[in-house]
């Protein structure tokens, strides 16, 4: 809500389609009882900002639709005008995967955009980057301590010396040793940081520093590696010792990447990243939406864009099978959702495990809703192909990398896969980043744009307020990602240095 809005505290709420009988407050702080909207409707009782009010009278168990799909069923009779929170829906069923449809409805390629370029690195291998940044891994954690200490004098004593140089990053993980590195599913998290180790923002500039007894040696982690990209903590005459080597390497690494400049590159290079955080009843009507705008912007220039967060796709994607590019495609998503299905039942949980309590607050009942605002980041394009979790991403055009939802995993993920920029929406907010490439906040709400003023890059908030539309924040949104690739422009969180450590996936057994 902004203050104008708030000055006037014209009643609002968000009916999403024309078949919903639920509709969600727009006014910050809520509204009391007996508020009367322009259509008539008047509430039964306080309903807080983002929550659900039924739009005619429900009996018990009959369906409640928002988006024009059933999110779930009433619990007891709702009058029309109630609150009706979380505690009033039952879940439904999810799709049954072997009855979906495959390619069915695959959208028509949008109109080409031509001519948009931005200011980055070009590798030799033909990938572009977003940064000039020496990255360091480690094959397991043991060594993350000594490696921070390096880093810290490596910033503090070298990198001064190479001014065309962004940062020097520790990828530093909790995988390596006293694992099962041989189970089938050790694939996820090998990949994922061999994956991170060859971002094109490192400039093919590898280094490795390994402890030497651990399961993922080095060798094994990167096997085209030269021994000379590598350290190796047991071979050096303490802890000074391991230091300065790893320095040395990285003073040789710096000066070769402070020969990189910035050219003119076509967007169709860049790999974006789309993610959801403290998502609300707003994410789905104004944030996601116009993200998926700029999704197809994007896709429109020829650039690859990823979106993610398997649970948070898994209860719309009957909405997703029809948009694949072919039924090979479609199989490969579905086999996603069933191998998650399956991840989950061996742990015990089901799908109620999500939304987060902050979802909830923020008016979301239950994983179904949330789903259905969530694929909204993923616009009209055909998806065109999928991404099993840490796989490199190799096509062009929209594709969905399977991930969990989880912000911090799947942004470790999508590093991996490749991505330069993350486009990051939130509704309750969260202080989430990424050293190796920047994020791009974008508020739901008005309120949370004005809370945090000097966190939030793109307010889609007006969206709720009729201040502006989907289409122009999509605008807004595409032209931020070229100018922060280029750039020319610098994230919040990249301002205050807010950086997230990387989180392996890893379904395989710990030792």
């Amino acid at each position: 809500m902004s203050k104008s809005e708030n000055q006037n505290n014209k009643p609002l709420y968000i009916l999403v389609n024309p078949q919903d009988n639920v509709a969600i407050v727009v006014n910050e702080g809520g509204l009391p009882k007996g508020t009367v909207f322009e259509s008539g409707l008047v509430l039964q009782e306080h309903v807080p900002q983002g929550h659900k009010v039924a739009l005619v009278d429900l009996d018990k168990d009959a369906a409640l639709v928002r988006y024009g799909e059933v999110i779930g069923y009433a619990v007891r009779r709702i009058e029309k005008g109630s609150w009706i929170d979380e505690s009033l829906v039952q879940l439904p069923a999810a799709p049954q995967l072997d009855e979906l449809p495959l390619a069915n409805k695959v959208p028509a390629p949008l109109p080409p955009l031509e001519g948009y370029v931005f200011d980055g690195y070009c590798n030799a291998d033909g990938s572009v980057a977003t940064k000039n940044v020496l990255g360091i891994t480690t094959s397991v954690q043991c060594v993350a301590s000594v490696l921070d200490y390096a880093v810290k004098r490596i910033k503090d004593e070298v990198l001064p010396k190479y001014p065309n140089v962004d940062d020097v990053v520790a990828l530093n993980h909790a995988y390596g040793c006293g694992v099962a590195i041989d189970a089938p599913e050790a694939k996820v998290p090998i990949r994922t940081v061999r994956n991170i180790a060859t971002h094109p923002n490192f400039g093919g500039e590898i280094l490795v520093v390994g402890l030497g007894c651990e399961k993922l040696l080095p060798e094994r982690l990167m096997p085209d590696l030269d021994p000379s990209n590598i350290v190796v903590l047991q071979e050096h005459a303490g802890f000074i010792k391991m230091v300065d080597a790893i320095v040395e390497k990285a003073d040789k690494k710096l000066k070769k990447l402070d020969q990189r400049r910035r050219v003119s590159c076509p967007v169709s290079g860049l790999v974006v990243g789309l993610q959801c955080g403290g998502s609300d009843a707003f994410s789905g009507v104004t944030a996601n939406p116009a993200v998926g705008y700029a999704a197809d912007l994007l896709v429109r220039a020829g650039a690859t864009v990823m979106f993610s967060e398997v649970s948070e796709v898994r209860d719309a994607i009957h909405l997703l099978t029809p948009r694949v590019v072919n039924e090979e495609v479609g199989r490969a998503l579905i086999n996603e959702m069933k191998w998650y299905d399956n991840y989950l039942d061996m742990g015990g949980v089901d799908r109620s495990a999500n939304p987060t309590p902050g979802n909830k607050k923020g008016g979301l009942a239950n994983v179904v809703e949330k789903a259905l605002g969530s694929i909204a980041k993923s616009g009209t394009s055909p998806i065109v192909a999928v991404l099993s979790p840490g796989e490199k991403a190799c096509q062009k055009g929209l594709i969905y990398a399977a991930t969990p939802a989880s912000d911090f995993v799947c942004g470790t993920l999508q590093l991996a896969s490749g991505m330069h920029v993350q486009v990051f929406t939130t509704g309750r907010g969260t202080p989430y980043g990424l050293a190796m490439t920047p994020v791009i906040k974008v508020s739901t709400r008005n309120a949370l744009t004005e809370q945090w003023h000097d966190l939030i890059d793109v307010n889609a908030g007006r969206i709720a307020t009729g201040e502006t539309t989907i289409e122009e924040v999509g605008w807004e949104i595409f032209r931020l990602i070229i100018d922060v690739a280029s750039g020319r422009k610098q994230t919040w969180a990249d301002h205050w240095g807010l950086n997230n450590a990387l989180c392996l996936f890893n379904p395989a057994p710990i030792t």
